[in-house]
């Protein structure tokens, strides 16, 4: 159900990211782009960082230029959000060398919405009390601009803290957007993300003609955004890889999915020899049978609830039922995330 324009603009992508690692980083990049950030954003030559005696990253290279969209994956704990800082010359690395290129304007996804003022309207969060914005040396006006969020011209005069989590989301992503920035980071974007909001953020990434580092453990979400991956595989090892996370599995046969999420890949002398797969307990089958079943049913109250949410006759409720549904919400996202894992581990 994915735009197939979408698609084929990120198979584009992938292709132009193939060709520059075949020819050794001769990117054919528009002049305008050159103009704007410099071609190179980040060149990472054997970085290696520690936390205390634990590696997180052990001899790392590697070149990302402007339009690269990078995914980052491995499990929590595992280095992900220190690499970031890394990459943007936050944090000094403890070996190797970390080299900016110029003109890098970083815009950051808060998913914690901390940059939005609650008594402001949504106009005002955006506008600042300007009725024209400049969006990417166009001007816009700000009711035409929030439209593209899924504002509707009547609900501008809404202050945030009436505003639900995936508007309170799609108006942080209007925010972000206004904004010069050739550099997105965005850690974990996909929490607590409605439907629309989640397509939003997907094309616009697409779209966006910068640099993106994105930190998720949606699957679904990598494989229709980024070009590369660059994949935490245990022991401090970063590999990168081109295409979204079902292209890493691809070219890492040898990895399953549940590794990635639960734990670091098993040193050499811990893998076991290769045999059979281990049957299931008739407990185990019965709950791998049942679990497709009971995915589809919490997803479908979780689009019930959505539709809800996007309905503006639904605010004229008492705030005491708006807030019950968000908390409902909020509790069937943590339902399906432990219903994907242990189908996940039941399989593997």
């Amino acid at each position: 159900t994915r735009n197939e324009g979408r698609v084929r603009a990120l198979k584009a992508l992938r292709e132009e990211r193939r060709e520059r690692r075949e020819l050794g980083g001769a990117a054919r990049i528009g002049v305008q782009e050159a103009e704007r950030s410099g071609k190179l954003v980040v060149e990472v030559e054997h970085l290696a960082h520690r936390w205390g005696e634990r590696p997180l990253i052990n001899d790392f290279s590697t070149t990302i230029l402007r339009g690269d969209k990078l995914g980052l994956i491995g499990p929590n704990g595992v280095g992900k959000s220190t690499l970031l800082k890394l990459l943007l010359g936050q944090l000094e690395p403890q070996a190797g060398r970390v080299k900016l290129g110029t003109k890098l304007e970083v815009a950051y996804f808060d998913q914690h919405r901390a940059q939005l003022e609650e008594e402001q309207s949504i106009r005002d969060n955006v506008s600042q009390g300007r009725d024209r914005i400049s969006i990417n040396g166009v001007d816009r006006h700000i009711v035409s601009y929030l439209q593209d969020f899924l504002f509707p011209p009547d609900r501008l005069n809404t202050p945030v803290k009436a505003l639900s989590g995936g508007e309170r989301n799609r108006l942080l992503l209007a925010k972000l957007f206004s904004k010069p920035a050739n550099v997105l980071v965005l850690d974990e974007p996909t929490n607590d993300l409605d439907v629309e909001t989640l397509e939003l953020l997907e094309s616009l990434l697409v779209e966006f003609e910068g640099t993106v580092l994105l930190v998720s453990h949606d699957r679904a979400f990598l494989n229709n955004v980024v070009t590369s991956c660059l994949a935490f595989e245990g022991e401090g090892v970063v590999n990168e890889y081109v295409g979204g996370y079902d292209d890493w599995l691809r070219q890492r046969p040898s990895v399953s999915a549940a590794s990635v999420v639960a734990k670091p890949k098993p040193k050499p002398e811990e893998k076991p020899k290769p045999a059979a797969k281990r049957k299931l307990s008739y407990k185990d089958q019965r709950e791998l049978d049942e679990l497709p079943r009971r995915i589809e049913v919490l997803e479908e109250e979780q689009a019930a609830l959505h539709a809800r949410l996007a309905d503006p006759a639904f605010y004229q409720q008492a705030g005491e039922a708006v807030a019950e549904v968000n908390a409902r919400l909020k509790a069937l996202e943590a339902e399906l995330e432990q219903a994907y894992e242990r189908w996940e581990a039941l399989e593997a």
